[in-house]
């Protein structure tokens, strides 16, 4: 099959609106661009029930979903967006440690999968830059050619209707109520004290040479029944969507849990034969006046630090690239790009690379996972230390978010400024990264930086006053 099912309207909202509508589908997803402003944040995806669900535990987890994949992999003509039909999901953390066969050591007490995805065969797409929504519809799984146009026509026809009575022009994110400070919202696994020590035994590694750099997380936990408060996951993604837009947010419904990001930070994406990455490191809140925002922004970007710190990563990142591109053609396209968020600056690199002809989407993702600028360098020795120092395993925090295509493209996010939520427990990890001259005290105070966003948000959503638990 090369062709697929369209229908176009003119949209000038920002796709929360039309979430709300299948809110009650199953495996809903929101690929979210909330901040638009830039060729990142040119498009959301929107997608339920999928036809096939891939879920997986173990190190030929990518293996497995490969095989899937590849019976409805094809070359779709003249597609207006670059996802319109696809799987959809994300990697966990976990899974890099399987691929590398690094000893677990940490208490697993979430237990979400390694590898969870949905195929989807009828997609929502808003292009936020030419204010304009596309619903495409491909009739997969059916394989028969009658058959497969029965079925894109129907899925086109049953969401079209949906969303006709709800287009409406403008109208923005819609009305919220003013922020709460909520900064002591969330009971991590570490006291201030713990965290500090552990900063400690990372730096001893530093000295002795084991690893240059470490990135050290602390997780956060709020359990909704000790407030009598029955969570509604797509309320706290609109509100942490509401204190921290970003270009590569997203909900995911992966049926016991979900997944409410707001992530800076882009991990992977192919374009045609084109793979790029951006990792990020080195961050400082944003100022309340115009010269303390300059002061802190002009800190960052001398900050030696940083600067080393995010070199390292960038380096990193041409090494994992290297062994699925062309020879020669890794290239740093943009080194420490100072970027603005709400809440934060982000210091930023882009390295991109040119995909060997025997290499797809699956190698490219097992050859780079997870990002080095969530583990540390040199990368494995990393990974084996924060086994030993972090106390929780991370699950989907620092895993990735996002798609492949059937076309064959991608792109996946960093799965970081993330909650977790189930029945019984809402988690975020917050973390940093460690070089040789860290301070730990202000280490510690850069994941409360970081958490700031995710505690305002859960603060928003609960309906009793709550503190410290």
């Amino acid at each position: 099959m090369d062709k697929f099912l369209l229908k176009s309207y003119d949209y000038a909202d920002d796709g929360m609106d039309l979430v709300k509508i299948f809110a009650d589908e199953p495996h809903l997803f929101f690929l979210d661009s909330s901040l638009s402003d830039s060729p990142r944040g040119r498009y959301s995806f929107i997608g339920f029930d999928p036809f096939f669900v891939f879920s997986s535990r173990g190190a030929d987890s990518l293996e497995s979903l490969r095989k899937e994949f590849n019976q409805y992999a094809v070359a779709f003509e003249n597609t207006p967006v670059p996802l319109c039909s696809g799987i959809v999901g994300f990697l966990s953390y976990d899974l890099g440690l399987k691929f590398e066969n690094i000893k677990r050591q940490l208490v697993d007490d979430v237990r979400t999968p390694d590898c969870l995805f949905g195929f989807y065969d009828a997609l929502l797409t808003v292009d936020h830059h030419q204010k304009k929504l596309y619903v495409t519809s491909t009739g997969f799984p059916e394989k028969n050619h009658n058959l497969i146009q029965r079925r894109a026509q129907e899925r086109l026809q049953k969401i079209t209707a949906r969303i006709s009575t709800h287009l409406k022009p403008g109208g923005g994110a819609g009305d919220f109520s003013a922020d709460t400070p909520g900064e002591e919202l969330g009971h991590s696994n570490f006291t201030q004290l713990e965290y500090l020590i552990a900063i400690d035994r990372a730096l001893d590694h530093i000295r002795r040479g084991d690893i240059y750099q470490i990135n050290l997380s602390q997780r956060f936990s709020v359990h909704p029944m000790d407030f009598d408060w029955d969570v509604e996951p797509l309320e706290l993604y609109k509100a942490l969507r509401r204190r921290s837009p970003s270009y590569f947010g997203g909900y995911f419904d992966a049926g016991n849990f979900q997944i409410v990001s707001s992530s800076p930070e882009q991990f992977l994406r192919k374009q045609g034969s084109v793979i790029e990455t951006r990792p990020m490191k080195g961050t400082r809140p944003r100022g309340e006046t115009p010269a303390q925002d300059a002061k802190r922004k002009n800190d960052l970007l001398a900050s030696p630090k940083e600067i080393a710190e995010l070199l390292m990563v960038t380096d990193l990142e041409r090494n994992d690239l290297g062994r699925v591109c062309e020879y020669g053609s890794v290239r740093v396209k943009d080194l420490r790009r100072i970027e603005e968020y709400k809440t934060v600056f982000q210091a930023t690199s882009a390295i991109e690379g040119k995909i060997r002809y025997d290499k797809d989407c699956f190698d490219v993702l097992k050859a780079c996972f997870p990002s080095g600028s969530v583990t540390g360098c040199p990368k494995i020795r990393a990974m084996e230390i924060i086994e030993e120092l972090e106390g929780r395993r991370r699950g989907i925090y620092t895993g990735s978010l996002g798609y492949i295509s059937f076309n064959n493209e991608m792109d996946f996010n960093v799965l970081i400024r993330t909650m977790l939520v189930t029945k019984r427990e809402i988690s975020f990890h917050v973390g940093g990264g460690i070089v040789a001259d860290s301070v730990p005290q202000k280490e510690y105070e850069e994941t409360l930086v970081k958490a700031a966003a995710m505690r305002q948000a859960l603060h928003s959503v609960l309906s009793v006053k709550v503190g410290v638990r």
